[in-house]
């Protein structure tokens, strides 16, 4: 049985209460005061530095197995032009992702997983079941529809498998579902467009007829490949992509494993009737047209739009998560509110760059970077998902890291605003210090308004670790 809710002591108007919070007299001070990240340890560092290295060797691989059958002209062309999509796909991926930022060395190891590892292993099958379906007396198309779906989704979609298997909690929903499964795609569709661009769209073509003409076919290669269907990649492996987020956000056993299932083999047949509609355009280049603007289009305009609604989603989880925290005396309403959309978090970060400079913006954003994590924690627990007592306590012990990291965030530009009356958040009232010197009582107004952050009111000692650690 959870134990009752702690009271808040009560405060006269007579007193302001005593927050018991450590001043620091600059911003930058209080931001230094900060509780650093946690440093990994030397096992999980000699992890890092074996699969990293794996797939270095996978890319030095690819890379000089193209270079040598291809030439090293090609190579070259097909890289500077490969490359020239990337960084706008990725900074949409991180634009998505911009309420609760994944650690960038996750985010690597999926492009890389993709570039390099998904690219050597689907390079290999598919060669082999073209040389085996040429010795069966088939046509490529069949390696093309059947067998190239099957092993380029399957290992697009294991880097992103294998980061969910051994880190879990990197997974906090649908969003980085399909941010980790887009990052891989993207970074295999920028190896294969290496391939179709230098060697098969320029290399063959200049060897044939010239250089002007392998500069032409690629030209028009670009214009299919990337400006037209840039996104199919990325299209395709995001259907994973929503499985492994639908399994992150499931404490059912049955769901963690059939989501994901069902999710890469929508990605299977969506890259699979790709194909089969640019098979059959070699005979009629209509087919490919209607597949083009009557399928792949809206499934993808249905996609961008789904995953900009997860993302406001996300902003009103935390807004509406974060209430219970506020009601417990670890939020004022203010601060809650501001973190519920990203316009309010552009203002409040503009607030604190203003009243304690640099140091109040960083401090601001890892705030609210925080918070977010917070929430999406709490929603777990209410879900189910950390039933086992391992997980639960590491859950609540992460609940109790990411409160005291707030907390020391909130030094950095709480009270620096000298057009701000001074205000204290109780967890029911305000505390608000008027200008002839009296504390005054007064109940939060029904729309919370700046100053964003107040002092807070101070800590009751937490109730024991099996119990709710929120309460104050």
């Amino acid at each position: 049985m959870l134990p009752q809710m702690v009271a808040v002591p009560n405060v006269t108007e007579a007193s302001e209460p005593r927050t018991g919070q450590q001043e620091y007299p600059t911003a930058a001070l209080a931001l230094a005061a900060a509780p650093p990240a946690r440093r990994s340890d030397r096992r999980r560092l000699w992890t890092l530095i074996g699969v990293m290295g794996f797939i270095a060797a996978c890319g030095v691989a690819v890379l000089t197995f193209f270079g040598f059958n291809g030439g090293w002209t090609a190579l070259v062309i097909g890289i500077s032009s490969a490359i020239i999509p990337v960084p706008v796909l990725v900074s949409c991926f991180l634009w998505l992702d911009r309420y609760e930022p994944e650690p960038v060395k996750y985010l690597v190891f999926v492009f890389g997983w993709g570039a390099f590892v998904a690219t050597a292993v689907a390079l290999v099958v598919n060669t082999a079941g073209s040389y085996f379906a040429e010795k069966a007396g088939f046509s490529d198309a069949l390696v093309a529809v059947l067998v190239a779906p099957l092993i380029e989704e399957s290992m697009k979609a294991l880097g992103p498998v294998l980061l969910f298997w051994r880190r879990p909690r990197a997974f906090s929903g649908i969003i980085d579902g399909i941010v980790y499964c887009g990052l891989s795609a993207t970074g295999f569709a920028m190896v294969e467009n290496i391939l179709y661009l230098g060697f098969k769209g320029y290399g063959e073509t200049a060897d044939k007829s010239g250089p002007a003409t392998g500069a032409a076919a690629l030209v028009g290669i670009f214009i299919v490949r990337i400006l037209m269907t840039g996104f199919a990649h990325p299209l395709f492996t995001s259907m994973t992509g929503l499985g492994l987020g639908v399994a992150s956000r499931s404490s059912a056993k049955a769901v963690r494993w059939l989501a994901p299932l069902a999710g890469l083999l929508v990605a299977m047949m969506l890259h699979g009737s790709w194909n089969l509609m640019s098979v059959v355009a070699t005979t009629s280049a209509w087919v490919l047209l209607y597949g083009y603007f009557a399928v792949m289009m809206p499934i993808f305009l249905c996609m961008v739009g789904f995953a900009l609604w997860l993302r406001s989603n996300e902003g009103k989880l935390t807004e509406r998560v974060l209430g219970e925290y506020s009601r417990a005396g670890w939020f004022s309403p203010p601060e809650v509110f501001a973190l519920g959309t990203l316009g309010r978090r552009l203002s409040a970060r503009r607030w604190a760059k203003r009243v304690a400079g640099d140091a109040g913006a960083k401090a601001m954003r890892a705030f609210q970077f925080d918070a977010t994590r917070l929430a999406l924690l709490r929603d777990g627990l209410h879900r189910g998902l950390d039933k086992e007592p391992k997980r639960r306590m590491e859950a609540l012990a992460e609940e109790r890291q990411l409160l005291t990291a707030l907390d020391a965030y909130r030094h950095v530009f709480v009270g620096r605003d000298p057009a701000s009356p001074r205000a204290v958040w109780d967890g029911a009232r305000y505390h608000i210090t008027f200008p002839d010197g009296v504390v005054r009582v007064l109940d939060a107004p029904a729309s919370p308004v700046v100053p964003v952050p107040v002092p807070l009111a101070p800590p009751i000692p937490p109730p024991p670790a099996f119990a709710m650690p929120y309460y104050r």
